[in-house]
């Protein structure tokens, strides 16, 4: 597997989104440019995987309190060279979640965001190229927080739980909510 499939899922991903539009565009485009655009050592940016994972009955859906940004986000990480994202995005919610019975409600994309990642002690300032899917809890496995999160939430379809404003945070809710 290499760079064709994400090309492959993202033509066949029609966002309806102003910005999700944009990012589409641009996300090819990167794609198309940098060969290595899976390895976190492209210092401009380069593709991760994330994920809106809901519970067994989908009534809820898990957050986490991201501990190096300090806000609240999806669950999801780096590819570190692999290209399956689908993959990544289950692994990454895996281990970000403590759950092992994870899994794809789809294999297509869910919601796509291009997002800044400030400058810290360890890289430059760089994006991520975010592909995010939908994903399901199948068991009755506990979560178990890592050093990656403050925190770990449940929220349900109610608003007023959503911890935070981050927009591509918020459209992904709304896409629950439809």
């Amino acid at each position: 597997m290499h760079r064709s499939k994400l090309i492959k899922l993202l033509y066949n991903y029609h966002p309806a989104s102003p910005d999700e539009i944009e990012y589409k565009s641009r996300m090819l485009d990167f794609i198309e440019k940098y060969s290595n655009c899976f390895e976190r050592s492209l210092e401009v940016g380069h593709i991760t995987a994330s994920c809106w994972l809901l519970n067994k009955d989908s009534s809820k859906a898990l957050l986490m309190h991201h501990a190096k940004l300090d806000k609240w986000f999806q669950l999801g990480g780096h590819c570190d060279g692999d290209p399956d994202t689908l993959a990544v995005a289950v692994k990454e919610a895996q281990e970000e979640s403590g759950i092992m019975n994870i899994k794809p409600i789809s294999d297509k994309i869910f919601d796509i965001d291009i997002h800044l990642i400030p400058e810290n002690k360890k890289e430059k300032a760089h994006y991520h190229y975010d592909v995010r899917f939908l994903l399901q809890v199948v068991g009755d496995d506990e979560i178990i927080q890592n050093n990656e999160s403050k925190a770990l939430k449940w929220i349900t379809k109610n608003r007023t739980e959503l911890p935070t404003r981050e927009e591509s945070v918020v459209r992904m809710f709304n896409k629950w909510m439809a």
